[in-house]
């Protein structure tokens, strides 16, 4: 064959010739399901592993790698080597930007679950550049988007990020604040597991008489609706629904709410029984135990960390999670009842505690609440509920007025046709308060003026990226809403 230029260049002739001995990359490549497992010879492992089930790989190299593949498979062993494809988005940075090198935003998965200092990010991202010429530019970028290096994540938080990124979409943008908030949901997991054990300081507490209150029936129910969702999620994978309503239990339901109710069955001064207190603890470690091997394969190694230490405290447990068995919905499990009782008890006291933030009021202070209008239903739940009103909602009384009573100057709050009435006089400084909406207000109208200052610029509206604009867009909104909310509480004020 001619010399190539390079050698001719150097002076060097050089006849070039093809390896006898080599695949090209996508050829040898679409080969791959069935050469590592030892064909052309009939080996045990092609007979148990060939065809496979699914392949999981980016839209991008559809072409040039399925296909092959496809076609290998047919004409080689006569078999399509796998039933299902799983097509994933592309990741890209926070801007929407293609990762790579030239660019210098790759964001090596490893930094993300270790940690790295800002010197030494900057001198991975510079080194071995394919265009050196680029180095000051990456290395001015990276300084100023990670200014503090990358903080350690954690491999649970990072896996999780991905799986709940996994749509149905071509791209997927990947933002460090959504690893953030992931690892600030494996540290509230953390904490509810400890919280949990720590119910339990001698085992023979879980065992006895157990009743299952409304509380436990309701947590109870909606797991069997978290593993029935995410089964047909994983069923049909959709990974970002199944993330999502692991999320959603954990955070929601079991954290932030049957936790909180847990604790007034459980202090040491409870008016509960002590089968009561029973069930409580058994439900609290049985719903955390079974939750931890729904979330296994999305969060392994926290999962396996508590798992391992709950398990044997129900008489349970194994050489792993990983081989325990996966959870499966009982739906007959749900109870209705239960269900009804518990959310409006829930939203009863979100509304005494949305009082408080509206009005300022410290959590501290205990609250006297009057209930007017409803039905029997109301009053029956308000009565066998008041242990948990009282020490959740932080009462100081609660007592029903008749429809036809005028109801003080107060804070109100409905739950269906049951109005819950939180008197103000006495329990905030009304000058101090009128004060503070007062700065409120004018903080806000500042901030809206600029706003729409902004919004009212043709250049602004014409040169900005689209995002940009919604953003401000959904800013008046919510500083409207928030003018609105700041309005009705001064009218409240007025009346004392």
């Amino acid at each position: 064959e001619a010399p190539s230029q390079a050698s001719r260049h150097y002076g060097m002739p050089v006849v070039l010739e093809r390896d006898p001995d080599v695949l090209d990359t996508w050829f040898s490549s679409a080969l791959w399901p069935f050469t590592t497992l030892g064909w052309p010879e009939k080996t045990l492992d092609l007979a148990r592993f060939y065809p496979g089930s699914v392949l999981v790989t980016g839209f991008d190299i559809i072409f040039f790698w399925v296909a092959r593949m496809i076609m290998m498979g047919l004409r080689f062993m006569d078999e399509v080597p796998f039933q299902e494809v799983y097509i994933h988005g592309l990741v890209r940075d926070a801007e929407g930007q293609k990762m790579s090198k030239s660019k210098g935003n790759v964001l090596d998965p490893i930094d993300l679950i270790d940690g790295i200092s800002l010197e030494d990010l900057v001198a991975k991202r510079t080194r071995g550049l394919m265009q050196p010429q680029m180095a000051a530019k990456i290395e001015k970028s990276t300084r100023k988007e990670f200014a503090e290096g990358i903080p350690a994540f954690g491999t649970d938080a990072l896996r999780f990020t991905f799986t709940a990124l996994a749509t149905q979409g071509r791209d997927i943008k990947f933002d460090l604040k959504r690893v953030e908030g992931n690892r600030n949901f494996c540290n509230k997991l953390w904490n509810a597991a400890r919280f949990a054990m720590m119910q339990v300081p001698e085992i023979s507490l879980l065992h006895g008489e157990r009743e299952l209150m409304a509380p436990e029936r309701w947590i109870i129910g909606r797991l069997q609706h978290c593993e029935a969702t995410v089964n047909t999620a994983i069923d049909q994978y959709r990974f970002a629904d199944a993330a999502h309503a692991l999320y959603q239990f954990f955070w929601n339901d079991y954290c932030d709410w049957y936790i909180e109710l847990c604790k007034p069955v459980l202090r040491e001064d409870s008016p509960f029984t002590a089968a009561q207190q029973c069930g409580t603890r058994n439900t609290l470690l049985r719903v955390l135990e079974a939750g931890l091997r729904l979330l296994h394969p999305v969060m392994p190694f926290i999962s396996e960390e508590l798992w391992q230490r709950i398990a044997p405290m129900l008489d349970k447990g194994g050489s792993s999670i990983a081989v325990a068995p996966y959870p499966i919905a009982d739906l007959q499990r749900v109870d209705p009842e239960a269900d009804a009782d518990t959310e409006w008890l829930i939203n009863a006291i979100r509304a005494v505690r949305s009082v408080r933030g509206e009005m300022d009021i410290p959590p501290s202070k205990l609250l006297p609440v009057l209930l007017q209008g409803g039905d029997a239903r109301d009053r029956t739940r308000a009565e066998h509920y008041q242990p948990w009103l009282f020490a959740l909602a932080r009462l100081s009384s609660l007592e029903w007025l008749s429809d036809s009573e005028e109801a003080p100057p107060a804070a109100l709050q409905l739950l269906g046709d049951l109005k819950v009435l939180v008197p103000l006089a006495g329990v905030i400084d009304v000058g101090a308060e009128r004060a503070r909406l007062h700065k409120e207000q004018q903080r806000l109208e500042s901030d809206r003026g600029k706003t729409l200052g902004k919004l009212s610029q043709e250049s602004f509206r014409s040169r900005a990226p689209a995002e940009v604009v919604a953003k401000e867009e959904e800013r008046l909104r919510e500083i409207e809403a928030a003018l609105q909310q700041l309005e009705e509480q001064a009218a409240r004020l007025e009346l004392l």
